[in-house]
């Protein structure tokens, strides 16, 4: 397969600034537009980024961890995050809020919606990663050339 110098040097500088925007979109989704979602969808454009330079062998070595297990990890942290509220006898998905103080920050809030957001954002990563798993490969280069069934 030929690569373009232009395309995987362009892809290699752009990527880890676009991974940096959707974990501000993840962050300030809760008080301004943005959020789980959003910032997944954008870490979706990185890895299709990453496709289109280097094939479905690129975006496989982006995470250590398979996509179905970062999918299943973002539903899980989705689910516990609207589910603990009812044990306190609250409703579903009943917001909490906490202060922490960090030491270079300062007082820092942080609120069960950006638990929440951070499962979305999982779950839509492991979601795009699972879609370029299935339909990312070319049955050509597995099977051969020239033998079709």
């Amino acid at each position: 397969m030929r690569r373009l110098v232009v395309l995987d040097v362009s892809v290699r500088l752009i990527f880890h600034v676009v991974l940096i925007t959707s974990v501000y979109l993840l962050l300030a989704g809760h008080n301004q537009p943005g959020g789980g979602f959003v910032g997944g969808l954008l870490v979706g454009a990185a890895i299709a980024m990453r496709y289109a330079a280097g094939g479905i062998e690129e975006v496989r070595s982006i995470s250590r961890f398979t996509p179905w297990t970062i999918l299943g990890t973002g539903l899980l942290v989705a689910a516990v995050t609207a589910g603990v509220p009812l044990l306190f006898g609250d409703s579903v998905l009943e917001g909490a809020i906490a202060t922490l103080d960090v030491p270079v920050l300062g007082e820092v809030k942080v609120t069960s919606a950006l638990a929440f957001d951070a499962g979305v954002y999982l779950l839509v990563v492991g979601l795009v990663l699972m879609v370029f798993e299935a339909f990312g490969d070319d049955p050509r280069l597995d099977q051969g050339e020239g033998s079709r069934a």
